[in-house]
């Protein structure tokens, strides 16, 4: 009876912290609220981001909320089999006005993540480094059924499941175009703006890997949704 008793009372007490919590604490910090592409990115955040792996309705919602104010351009792709299935994912044609390189496949989590970087960071980031909008996003691909660097024993790359971007520059309003390649080590606010959005993005994608890694990644940032983290 007393056992009875003490579970109840420790299930009412964790219900009402947990309303408390869901009142209470800002959405970004708060584990209970629903993701909104609006929020900042925080540990809770990136777990909510990783969660929408197992929530594709909820994760396809976000977009298209995305799309309705003009953040992103996609459509959905239908799933495939093979090697290398894909199921869940879009083709990203557009961060809104900002223009690609190309179209790429995403998983809807990294297409999400992908969208709440650009225009939370990279975006703004260009406006107080060179006083010039973000215009595009140029990138080396997303998906490709390989293994971690095509080595033949490895485990299926991120790009196997398009859960990772290869970014490799931006342009701006005022034509300036940096690239990863050329820009990373060099001086200037071309090499400001490189480390500093690198830098940004690591709170939204569960690994992000830049030039400093190793010697694979001097011409990109890859920007993958598996981990829990790892920004190097």
């Amino acid at each position: 009876m007393a056992k009875g008793v003490n579970m109840l009372i420790g299930f009412t007490v964790t219900a009402l912290a947990g309303l408390w919590l869901y009142e209470r604490l800002p959405a970004q910090y708060n584990p209970f609220a629903p993701l909104s592409i609006d929020d900042p990115p925080t540990l809770v955040t990136r777990y909510k981001l990783r969660q929408m792996a197992n929530h594709p309705q909820t994760c396809l919602a976000l977009l298209e909320q995305a799309a309705e104010r003009q953040q992103l351009r996609f459509r959905p792709v239908p799933n495939t089999g093979g090697t290398c299935p894909l199921t869940d994912v879009v083709r990203v044609q557009s961060f809104g006005e900002i223009s690609l390189s190309s179209s790429f496949l995403a998983s809807c989590p990294l297409a999400l993540s992908a969208t709440m970087f650009i225009h939370q960071r990279a975006a703004p980031l260009a406006k107080t480094t060179f006083g010039s909008p973000l215009v595009r996003v140029n990138h080396l691909g997303s998906y490709a059924c390989r293994n971690i660097y095509n080595r033949k024993d490895a485990r299926l790359s991120e790009h196997a499941t398009a859960d990772a971007l290869d970014i490799s520059g931006f342009g701006f309003a005022n034509k300036q175009q940096v690239s990863v390649v050329k820009g990373w080590q060099a001086s200037g606010r071309g090499s400001e703006y490189l480390h500093a959005a690198f830098d940004a993005g690591c709170p939204f994608f569960g690994n992000s890997l830049g030039p400093e890694y190793n010697a694979a990644h001097a011409n990109h940032f890859h920007l993958g949704m598996r981990g829990y983290g790892l920004c190097r």
